[in-house]
């Protein structure tokens, strides 16, 4: 029995970036899968105050928050670090991780959008941390900075592997129209073996369900913009 449990629901960013670096640092770990529409369990209250998922379980005990999760496995796993030893070098990449995971929220905002001009409006904010990331990548790759995956791109994989499918179901929107080296990162990001681990193998299927309304058992409300663009 693994030493690690990640408290999940299979289409939520936040614990897709934990269970990136889980993966990237070769952690063994289970997943148990809540409904987030359904009442949650008074066990999983009892671990998230916010009642929010990831949860990471070490035996008995819970950690809250992605990022806060993402160093634990920093401080404690073996094998290859994904934060740099240098202590302005690891502030600086921290800053990056914040900034990378509130791509999240315009993302998630363009998908629950009920019309063309709400979309709009959410993609162009995209749009705006696309033009940012765009200036700080690092010129060569493959990834932010240069040859080392670290947290920073641990935390933008998820937003990336959903902008691109959102790109594919509405290109008009242009997410990466100004962030040519972005896409090719982000094509890069959802190649990585560990991102290609972090989800259920239909992922992309539960997303276009979501859009559509549905993505849960005890989820049914009407289509986004995106899921009457997805048919």
């Amino acid at each position: 029995m693994s030493r690690y449990e990640l408290i999940s629901f299979d289409l939520c960013p936040f614990v897709q970036k934990a269970a990136i670096a889980l993966q990237a640092r070769g952690v063994a770990y289970e997943v148990t899968y809540i409904d987030l529409y359904a009442e949650r369990p008074d066990w999983f209250k009892a671990l998230s105050p916010y009642g929010k998922v990831p949860v990471l379980k070490v035996g008995d005990r819970g950690i809250f928050e992605s990022s806060v999760i993402n160093e634990y496995i920093e401080d404690t796993a073996e094998g290859e670090p994904l934060f740099s030893a240098d202590p302005f070098e690891r502030a600086h990449e921290r800053a990056w991780v914040i900034y990378a995971s509130d791509l999240n929220g315009p993302t998630y905002r363009l998908m629950v959008a009920e019309d063309s001009a709400e979309a709009g409006s959410e993609a162009e904010q995209v749009r705006q941390h696309m033009t940012r990331l765009e200036a700080h990548l690092d010129a060569d790759g493959p990834w932010f900075k240069g040859e080392t995956f670290t947290l920073i791109d641990v935390a933008v994989a998820p937003p990336l592997q959903r902008l691109l499918w959102i790109d594919a179901l509405a290109p008009k929107l242009k997410l990466f129209a100004k962030a040519p080296k972005v896409r090719a990162w982000a094509t890069r990001l959802v190649a990585h073996p560990a991102v290609q681990a972090s989800t259920v193998p239909d992922v992309h299927d539960r997303f276009l369900s979501y859009l559509k309304g549905k993505g849960s058992p005890t989820r049914d409300v009407a289509a986004s913009w995106l899921g009457r663009q997805a048919g």
